[in-house]
């Protein structure tokens, strides 16, 4: 695990080391998600938490035939064109 000693500045902001930035894809900045868990601050990077949703996604709903976006849209116009 690699780790790095970083200062908050009294307005909150913090600039992270550029080996931990090039080490998730942040090089060039990019959106980030902070979840507070007890009293540790975890930092993730948008795209990584879409990932993880959507293997857990997979993992619950496998390839199984109208479990996709698209699908549940496309029944909620059939109901709306029906009432």
């Amino acid at each position: 695990m690699k780790s790095a000693k970083a200062k908050v500045s009294a307005s909150g902001q913090m600039t992270i080391p550029l080996e931990l930035r090039n080490a998730v894809g942040l090089e060039h900045g990019g959106d980030v998600l902070l979840e507070l868990d007890g009293r540790d601050i975890r930092i993730r990077t948008v795209a990584e938490a879409v990932a993880q949703a959507q293997a857990l996604t997979r993992r619950l709903l496998g390839d199984r035939a109208g479990a996709s976006v698209d699908d549940f849209l496309a029944e909620r116009r059939s109901e709306a064109e029906r009432e």
